[in-house]
């Protein structure tokens, strides 16, 4: 590991990174690169800049989001980072969709660990006729009981698909990249690149606002993570999960380990430069690869999980408020956590 005194830190120019960023101008694929490859010995200064843009645009508020696995396993598509995709083989709970009471239920938890949005996650192909009915009679009630946005993560969906979420109160959707174009068959081959941002485009003009993100550490190059920032950066996305790759026994990339909890955190400060008003969610991996670091990458994010994820289970929340406290950030108390003009 580099110290300090290994480098120029007049070579790294972080600061000036953001100060580029804070005047509305956009850094190049290059700058980017720069901040992924940096030496460890400038991991604070790399946090320091990606904290400026943050706290500009959001000042130390911290957005909490609940997510339900409302239906689990039983996937066709063949997701080789995924336990619910057809080729795992991994031993995870599989159960039809979740009823409404129990979409009901999981709101009511949400609010009691002080969230504001309530994630509603199926796993499939593609929403069914019932998956939609069923949001749309449960979105509705979740809005007349509580003050959450929702964000609802289908599938592909057609335009049609699209308006009806919007319709019945849906706030997002959630339809994460995952990797670049070019590293995308890679991971997948029963549907495309394309596919994902073809339903990016379907939710964006019925007038829902876009979750989308990445998932790192599955074989890809620096180039394609900087790619990802830069699409995501040209998509306007309002929300930017990064998780993190938790290779999962019975799926394809098991026994894979690419990541360390310094290069995590470069690249969270590389995707909060890239996408400086994009609630920056670490997702997904976040215990298992930030380790004993995760507080400093609040620093660059401004949102996290509270609870379980998909199939992988998640911290207590009582940590994670713990953490926040510590840092002298405070939960999201009213709305969306939107950017500070």
């Amino acid at each position: 590991m580099q110290t300090p005194d290994d480098v120029n830190s007049t070579s790294f120019p972080w600061r000036e990174m953001a100060a580029r960023v804070l005047a509305e101008k956009r850094l190049p694929s290059d700058d980017l690169l720069k901040i992924l490859r940096s030496p460890d010995g400038e991991l604070l200064a790399v946090l320091d800049a990606a904290y400026r843009v943050r706290q500009r645009f959001f000042g130390n508020r911290m957005h909490l989001n609940l997510l339900v696995n409302a239906r689990s396993g039983m996937c066709g598509e063949d997701c080789g980072y995924c336990s619910q995709s057809k080729v795992s083989e991994a031993p995870i709970p599989r159960h039809a969709m979740l009823s409404d009471e129990q979409l009901l239920d999981g709101a009511a938890e949400a609010v009691r660990r002080k969230a504001k949005t309530y994630c509603i996650v199926t796993s499939g192909r593609k929403p069914t006729g019932a998956d939609l009915e069923t949001i749309e009679r449960v979105v509705p009630k979740i809005k007349e009981r509580h003050r959450l946005a929702v964000c609802v993560s289908p599938g592909l969906l057609t335009p049609e698909e699209a308006g009806r979420l919007k319709a019945c109160g849906v706030n997002r959707v959630n339809h994460n990249l995952n990797t670049s174009e070019r590293f995308y068959p890679t991971i997948c081959t029963t549907h495309t690149y394309q596919d994902r941002v073809d339903t990016l485009a379907a939710v964006r003009a019925a007038g829902l606002e876009i979750c989308s993100g990445v998932l790192l550490g599955m074989g890809e190059e620096d180039e394609d993570v900087v790619e990802m920032a830069l699409r995501l950066g040209e998509l306007a996305v309002e929300a930017l999960p990064v998780n993190f790759l938790v290779p999962i026994d019975g799926t394809p990339l098991a026994g894979t380990r690419r990541l360390d909890p310094r290069y995590c955190l470069k690249a969270l400060a590389m995707f909060r430069l890239a996408n400086p008003r994009a609630e920056l969610r670490i997702a997904g991996g976040r215990e298992r690869n930030l380790g004993s670091l995760q507080a400093l990458g609040l620093f660059a994010a401004n949102s996290i999980f509270v609870g379980d994820y998909l199939t992988t289970q998640g911290q207590p929340p009582e940590d994670d408020f713990r953490m926040i406290q510590d840092l002298g950030f405070e939960p999201v108390v009213d709305g969306a956590s939107s950017p500070m003009e």
